[in-house]
C-alpha cells in the first residue's frame, strides 16, 4: 500500500470520532486547550501504531484506549483543574472579591459547543452529549482520582462494557466495577448538578441570556433581579470568592462589577451545552476589549448558576477577535 493510500484509509477509519475524542478528552482535563492538544497527541500516536491495528477491536475502542492513556499520562504532573465553589465555601460578602495568583490556582475552562456538536440529524445524541459536558458535571469529574474518573466516563458517559473499559485500561473487569462503585459514591458526595437544566434551544434559556446580556450592557441590578434565582450562585475565576443567593450576587455584582451603561458588550454563544456569552469590557480609552467567556445554568424558575471564565484568551476559541471596533 502506498503512503498516500495508507493516509487516506487512516483519515477514513478515524477522523469520524474527532468530536467525540475532544469531548473525552476535556471531561478528563477539564481544559478545552488541553483537550485539543491531547486529541493531537492521540492522533499522532494512532497514525503511528495504525499499521499494527489488526482489528481485533473496533476503531473506536482502540482509539479511545490511545485517548485514554494519553490523558492519564498528561494529567500526572498537572493540578485538577476547579471552580471555585470547588475550593471552599461561599464568602461573606465583605470586601471586594481578590484574585487568586496566576500559579495558585488551575482553573477549568469552558468547553464551546461548536467544537463538539454531534450532527443535528441524531437529535438523541445531541441531548446526550450535552448533558454529559454540563459545567457542573465537569467539575465534579476532576475531582475524582484519574482512573477512577476515567472508568466512569468510560463507563456511564460513553457506554463502554466493563470488559472493553478494562482492555482499554489493561485491567481486570473487577478492577473497573470496584472503581466504578467508588468513583459513583465520591461523585454522590459533590453537589454535580443534578438539576434539569434547559436545553439551549429553549426560547426561555434564549429569554434568560438575553436578560443578563441586558442587565450587563445596561448595568441595570433590576434587570439581573429579574432573572436570577433566589438560590442562585456566582462564581467568577480568577477570584476563588463566591457567592450564594441572589443577594449577595446582587450587591457584588453591582457594587463592584457592573459599573456603567456601555461598560460590557456581550454576544450570545453555547458552552458545556449551557447558554453562555463572549464578554467584553471597556478599556480606559474607550475600547471594548476580550474580558472572558460566562456560562448560565438555567432553569424553568430563572438562573440557577453564573460561572464567568475571566480569561481573555478564551474569546478566540469562540471565533471571536480580542478586540472590537468601538
Amino acid at each position: 500500500m502506498t503512503p498516500g493510500l495508507d493516509a487516506s484509509r487512516f483519515t477514513a477509519e478515524t477522523e469520524r470520532f474527532r468530536r467525540e475524542l475532544l469531548a473525552h478528552c476535556y471531561r478528563m482535563t477539564g481544559s478545552a486547550h488541553d483537550a485539543e492538544d491531547l486529541v493531537q497527541e492521540t492522533y499522532l500516536r494512532a497514525w503511528r501504531s495504525h499499521a499494527g491495528f489488526e482489528g481485533r477491536a473496533s476503531v473506536r475502542s482502540w482509539l479511545y484506549k490511545i485517548a485514554t492513556n494519553v490523558c492519564l499520562t498528561a494529567r500526572r504532573p498537572r493540578p485538577i483543574r476547579v471552580l471555585p465553589s470547588g475550593l471552599a465555601g461561599p464568602s461573606d460578602g465583605s470586601g471586594p472579591p481578590l484574585r487568586a495568583g496566576p500559579d495558585e490556582v488551575a482553573w477549568l475552562e469552558p468547553l464551546p459547543d461548536a467544537w463538539t456538536t454531534p450532527p443535528a440529524d441524531d437529535p438523541a445524541a445531541v441531548v446526550v452529549e450535552r448533558e454529559s459536558l454540563r459545567l457542573a458535571l465537569i467539575a465534579g469529574l476532576q475531582h475524582l482520582p484519574a482512573r477512577q474518573r476515567a472508568i466512569l466516563i468510560l463507563r456511564e458517559v460513553l457506554a463502554f462494557t466493563a470488559p472493553e473499559t478494562a482492555e482499554i485500561l489493561d485491567t481486570t473487569t473487577a478492577a473497573v466495577k470496584s472503581g466504578l462503585q467508588r468513583a459513583r459514591a465520591r461523585l454522590d458526595e459533590r453537589d454535580t448538578g443534578s438539576e434539569r437544566l434547559l436545553e439551549p434551544s429553549d426560547p426561555r434559556a434564549r429569554a434568560l441570556l438575553d436578560g443578563y446580556i441586558a442587565a450587563f450592557e445596561h448595568a441595570d441590578v433590576g434587570l439581573l433581579e429579574q432573572v436570577l434565582r433566589t438560590d442562585a450562585s456566582l462564581e467568577a475565576t480568577p477570584f476563588p470568592a463566591w457567592q450564594s443567593g441572589r443577594a449577595s450576587c446582587l450587591y457584588v455584582l453591582g457594587a463592584y462589577v457592573l459599573g456603567a451603561p456601555g461598560d460590557w458588550r456581550m454576544f450570545a454563544a453555547g458552552a458545556n451545552g449551557q447558554p453562555a456569552a463572549v464578554v467584553y469590557r471597556r478599556d480606559g480609552d474607550g475600547i471594548p476589549r476580550a474580558d472572558g467567556v460566562v456560562v448560565l445554568a438555567t432553569t424553568a424558575t430563572g438562573v440557577a448558576g453564573v460561572v464567568k471564565f475571566g480569561d481573555p484568551a478564551l474569546v478566540a476559541a469562540f471565533g471571536h477577535p480580542a478586540v472590537l471596533a468601538s
